[in-house]
């Protein structure tokens, strides 16, 4: 029979380990706010021409860069914080301070894919929604004004499904935007674990976190039994 050589095994392991340490600078992991922004800007020719030779539309390539942009800069997970994305906000910043103070960091509705931009999203429309209505409102009461609101939200609603491929093409740059974000974020604490663990190990414990632990059976005493051993004592 022949001898098993463990380093034949252990060789590629390392060589990928080395080669990640290689391919992925340590100020990568865990990605700043700075670092963030970078990959945000190096990310945008791909997203153009990815998006440019699918669609060969220069306006819904023009929608998703600005959306990606936003979602890198300015629309991204780390609102839920006090981020750069959430400072750069400036005088409305005050828009998320109810979304931090109802999100912990890094829930799934802030950096879930999809979920997390929908419900930023969703947000932001409300509030929007919540101000003009009440500007609306004010001028409305103070300038003698009638508003014929059924009309308004007509208009509003038609507008919406006129343009529905410009939004889902902006909806999909915010998406993508956020995903550079969160996909690094994961990326840093992937590494993090298997140089801190080693690969083996952190391949290991992927393999166990899917087992479902048996619970060992427990044997309940009727009340015969509890009355025999009473009876014993």
């Amino acid at each position: 029979m022949r001898e098993k050589h463990p380093h034949r095994v252990l060789a590629p392991l390392q060589t990928l380990q080395f080669l990640a340490s290689l391919l992925l600078p340590l100020n990568f992991f865990m990605p700043s706010g700075r670092t963030h922004d970078r990959i945000t800007i190096w990310a945008l020719p791909v997203i153009v021409g990815a998006t440019f030779w699918h669609t060969r539309n220069g306006n819904i390539t023009l929608l998703i860069a600005t959306g990606f942009m936003l979602g890198g800069l300015m629309f991204g997970p780390d609102l839920d914080i006090h981020s750069v994305q959430y400072q750069r906000w400036g005088w409305f910043r005050w828009i998320w301070y109810p979304y931090q103070k109802s999100l912990r960091h890094r829930s799934f509705l802030s950096h879930g894919p999809i979920i997390g931009t929908t419900f930023r999203v969703v947000y932001f429309t409300l509030i929007l929604s919540i101000v003009v209505v009440t500007v609306l409102v004010i001028a409305e009461k103070l300038g003698n004004v009638t508003l014929n609101w059924q009309m308004l939200a007509n208009e509003v609603g038609n507008t919406i499904l006129s343009h529905k491929t410009e939004f889902l093409a902006l909806f999909l740059g915010l998406e993508f935007g956020a995903m550079s974000h969160y996909l690094s974020d994961w990326t840093g604490s992937t590494y993090k674990r298997i140089k801190k663990q080693g690969i083996r190990a952190y391949l290991n414990g992927l393999s166990n976190s899917g087992k479902i632990k048996k619970r060992k059976p427990t044997i309940r005493k009727g009340k015969g039994q509890r009355l025999k051993s009473k009876g014993k004592q």
